[in-house]
C-alpha cells in the first residue's frame, strides 16, 4: 500500500532512488475507522491527506441537514481550501465512509521534502492546481448541469464510488433527494445510457 504514494509522484514526473525514498521516508500514514471524522466544521486544518485507500465524504451542514459536497477515494488528496488562511476555520466536514489508510502531509514536513528536492516544490504546486482544478469543475457543474448530467457525469468519471457509498449520499452530492435520484437512475436504465 504504501508504494502507491510513491508511485503516485512517479507518475506525475520520473524520480531518482534518492527521491523515492524520501518521499517513502517522509510519509505518515494513519487509518481510520468508518464514522471517523478527519475534519469536523470549526476546527483549523492544516494538513492535507492522500487518500491510498477507503473513501472521505465531505459534507456541509445547512439548517441541519448534511449536504454532501465531495468524495475522496483513492490516489486523490483531500485538501482544505480553508487551510490556507491561517486561522481560518473549515466550514465543511470529513468522515469516513469506509475503513480509510491516508497520507498526513503538512507544512513542514513540505518544506523539508523541498529543501533536500528543489524541483518537489514545482511538483507540489501541479498537484495542487490539478486537485483546485478537479474542485472548481465539480463546481461549476452544479451550475451548468442537471442533476441527471451530473450523475451521468458520476457515474462515468467514478464508476466505482457508486457501489461503495449509500443512495443517498449521492442524492445529495448531486443536488436531490433520493426519490428523484431513483426517477434518474430509472430513466438512465431505461434508455440505455
Amino acid at each position: 500500500m504504501d508504494n502507491k504514494f510513491v508511485n503516485y509522484f512517479s507518475k506525475i514526473s520520473p524520480l531518482s532512488q534518492e527521491e523515492a525514498e524520501g518521499i517513502a521516508q517522509s510519509m505518515r500514514t494513519k487509518s481510520y475507522k468508518k464514522g471517523d471524522f478527519i475534519l469536523k466544521e470549526g476546527q483549523i486544518s492544516i494538513n492535507t491527506y492522500f487518500v491510498l485507500q477507503g473513501c472521505i465524504r465531505e459534507y456541509i451542514l445547512i439548517d441541519g441537514e448534511e449536504k454532501t459536497t465531495n468524495f475522496f477515494t483513492e490516489e486523490q488528496w483531500a485538501i482544505s481550501l480553508n487551510g490556507f488562511t491561517p486561522q481560518n476555520p473549515a466550514k465543511h466536514n470529513w468522515v469516513c465512509a469506509e475503513d480509510t489508510t491516508v497520507v498526513v502531509g503538512d507544512e513542514q514536513q513540505a518544506q523539508d521534502l523541498f529543501k533536500r528536492f528543489p524541483r518537489f516544490e514545482t511538483i507540489s504546486r501541479a498537484i495542487m492546481e490539478a486537485a483546485f482544478a478537479e474542485q472548481k469543475e465539480s463546481l461549476a457543474s452544479y451550475y451548468t448541469d442537471s442533476p441527471e448530467q451530473r450523475y451521468l457525469k458520476l457515474i462515468r468519471s467514478r464508476p466505482g464510488l457508486v457501489q461503495r457509498v449509500p443512495q443517498y449520499h449521492l442524492a445529495s452530492y448531486i443536488g436531490v433527494k433520493p426519490e428523484s435520484l431513483s426517477r434518474i437512475r430509472k430513466r438512465i436504465a431505461s434508455n440505455n445510457v
